[in-house]
């Protein structure tokens, strides 16, 4: 058997295709093997890999399902990416990847930025040759370009935390806005809004996102029209100026 084999070569992990991943006999053989499984989906339905995921994983956890539609060339309408964050609500401690069989790199590179931690495409070195799975597959040249945008996706994709970061500093110095007099306010004023507005001042002084919390206060200063609000000017200030 095929699964004997490639044990006995000592594989790195075995490639269940689409066409064998509703052949139970077959999936529990080789999960006992206790190599790392890449299981294809196509043709299958999500009740079918909730039995798959349910039979592998008892005996081998170290496995991954792949989102695949098994035609070729696949058609963008047939891809169906979303599918991608079902399994990984669904089975959420397995990785999950993407086998595509589309022309060109755009929707694998999608797929990257959609979680796919595993990527399979297949190759030929003419899309001409014989056969329908060559103008489905890539060539050298794409193959490169689409390992160099995934690692860009991949950097990219950063962190969930949103912050002013420090490749921000330079242009948030010379963009970033201020409240400011509309009009000059003299010293002793309860503010009111429109005697507000926001735009870009030097120095920095109450962000934006106060100016409401300002309405209200005693300024304790004269503030002359298109002077910044600094917040040692505001009465009972509250708000640590922003950088």
């Amino acid at each position: 058997m095929a699964v004997e084999f490639l044990h006995e070569l000592n594989v790195p992990f075995f490639k269940v295709g689409s066409g064998d991943t509703n052949n139970f006999p077959y999936l529990e053989k080789t999960a006992k093997k206790g190599r790392p499984m890449v299981i294809s989906s196509g043709m299958q339905s999500m009740d079918t890999m909730k039995q798959v995921y349910q039979m592998v994983k008892p005996l081998n956890p170290n496995f991954c399902f792949l989102q695949c539609t098994s035609a070729y060339p696949l058609a963008p309408e047939d891809v169906n990416l979303r599918v991608i964050a079902e399994y990984q609500k669904l089975f959420p401690d397995i990785p999950i990847g993407y086998s595509g069989h589309e022309t060109g790199i755009a929707i694998s590179v999608a797929a990257v930025a959609l979680g796919a931690k595993v990527l399979e495409r297949h190759i030929t070195l003419d899309k001409t040759w014989k056969g329908s799975d060559h103008s489905a597959s890539l060539e050298p040249a794409e193959l490169a370009e689409l390992v160099r945008s995934v690692r860009l996706v991949e950097r990219a994709m950063g962190s969930p935390t949103k912050q002013l970061l420090p490749c921000e500093i330079a242009c948030n110095e010379k963009l970033g806005k201020s409240v400011v007099a509309k009009a000059k306010i003299p010293e002793g004023t309860v503010l009111t809004l429109d005697m507000l507005t926001v735009k870009v001042g030097e120095p920095k002084g109450y962000p934006p996102e106060d100016i409401f919390s300002l309405v209200g206060k005693k300024i304790l200063v004269t503030v002359e029209e298109d002077d910044t609000i600094m917040e040692e000017w505001v009465e009972n200030h509250g708000k640590k100026i922003k950088s």
